[in-house]
């Protein structure tokens, strides 16, 4: 079992994220922690939310449950986690599947494809893959959609890549300048997703939170994220908020130190993550996805009855506010798309805010320098866990 893996020294999170991702023979999962199912665990204890933070009008405003229903938890050792164990009503999922799938991929945003394919090439990708995917019976010879291509897209500012380390060869290449956000790579944060990330972070004691920048990762059956800690924000007092939907998934979450062993736990969808104070700055990392058991591809929260296909609750006025939810239903048509590709994928998104109150950007150097760095840690994978730049990323875009 994993646990017996488990022990401090150098090697023991990258021990444990190999062994997660084995494919041949598949790891025994009897130590990953499921919180949908959990009863009594020794790391698990119940969290409590503040429920006044946000009204029970604008929680469904933005598809989730009031508050006060919500079931949260936090880990002993990992104080400033907190997982939220599917906050969604029943059928709002689908509007944030199909907005991750439909339209956050538009343009101005920036997606993975842009690397290789011309702007023009980029500009519809729901448009060039949804006749595709809507398709029945098997596509395993055909050739992937540009949505099944699709790896990253970035909203708000935006992230960039480049000032990641690359390996030449020797040496490592790096700019100059740290900051991977800057004022001038930035485009309008959606609103939808603005609204949602606010109530969660007041709901979990972080009033007025500013979703400033966010990273959707969509993962095929075989990807993986590899280890890394996200610091590359300018203000690491505010929390790290991450929204999980299609196929379940192994999330591992470590200490300060690559030495540090981690803690497996299942992430479904629906599920929410927070990461602050002390678990800000933790090394984490994604082993493996969990396919669905076979004839019944779809998590239960994502069949459920409410503002998906064919409602039109979505619609409905809150009379409270006096304005429209946010949560719009998804047609039958778009669904099937939906629906087809999160049969086998998984999309995450991680919302930051970038700058603290009063905050703004240093001036800028951009030129390149050659220096030597130790392994830097960011959202490029391999085989071991380790990130070793965009280039050579395990989740290719082939």
């Amino acid at each position: 079992m994993a646990a017996s893996m488990v022990e401090h020294g150098e090697d023991a999170f990258r021990k444990l994220f190999k062994f997660y991702k084995r494919r041949n023979p598949p790891p025994d999962l009897r130590d990953v922690i499921d919180f949908s199912k959990i009863v009594k665990h020794e790391k698990v204890f119940p969290t409590e939310l503040n429920p006044a933070a946000v009204s029970d009008a604008e929680a469904r405003r933005t598809g989730l449950r009031p508050i006060r229903d919500w079931t949260a938890f936090g880990l002993h050792g990992y104080p400033g986690f907190i997982f939220i164990s599917n906050p969604f009503l029943p059928g709002s999922q689908q509007h944030w599947v199909r907005q991750c799938l439909k339209t956050y991929p538009q343009k101005p945003n920036v997606c993975n494809l842009d690397i290789h394919m011309a702007p023009t090439e980029t500009q519809d990708i729901w448009g060039r893959s949804a006749d595709a995917l809507r398709k029945t019976g098997s596509r395993v010879r055909e050739p992937k959609t540009l949505l099944e291509k699709l790896r990253w897209v970035t909203l708000g500012y935006h992230y960039n890549w480049d000032t990641k380390p690359s390996n030449t060869g020797k040496r490592w290449l790096i700019k100059t300048d740290p900051q991977t956000y800057s004022a001038d790579h930035y485009t309008l944060f959606p609103s939808d997703l603005h609204s949602i990330s606010l109530h969660v972070a007041a709901a979990c004691r972080f009033p007025g939170f500013n979703a400033e920048a966010g990273i959707l990762n969509y993962y095929r059956s075989d990807s993986s994220l590899g280890i890394h800690v996200d610091e590359s924000e300018l203000d690491h007092t505010r929390p790290l908020l991450s929204f999980s939907f299609g196929q379940s998934a192994v999330f591992l979450l470590g200490g300060t130190q690559r030495e540090d062993p981690p803690t497996a736990m299942y992430m479904h969808s629906g599920d929410v993550m927070v990461m602050s104070g002390h678990s800000r700055l933790l090394y984490h990392a994604v082993p493996r996805v969990v396919p669905a058991p076979k004839g019944d591809p779809l998590h239960p929260s994502l069949e459920e009855d409410g503002l998906g296909p064919g409602s039109d609750q979505g619609l409905a006025q809150d009379h409270t506010q006096g304005e429209a939810t946010l949560i719009q239903p998804v047609s039958e048509e778009d669904w099937a798309v939906c629906s087809r590709y999160i049969e086998t994928s998984r999309v995450n998104m991680t919302i930051r805010q970038v700058l603290g109150s009063g905050q703004a950007f240093p001036a800028m150097d951009m030129t390149d320098k050659r220096i030597d760095v130790g392994h830097t840690d960011g959202y490029h994978d391999s085989q071991d866990g380790e990130n070793v730049g965009l280039k050579r990323r395990r989740r290719s875009d082939s």
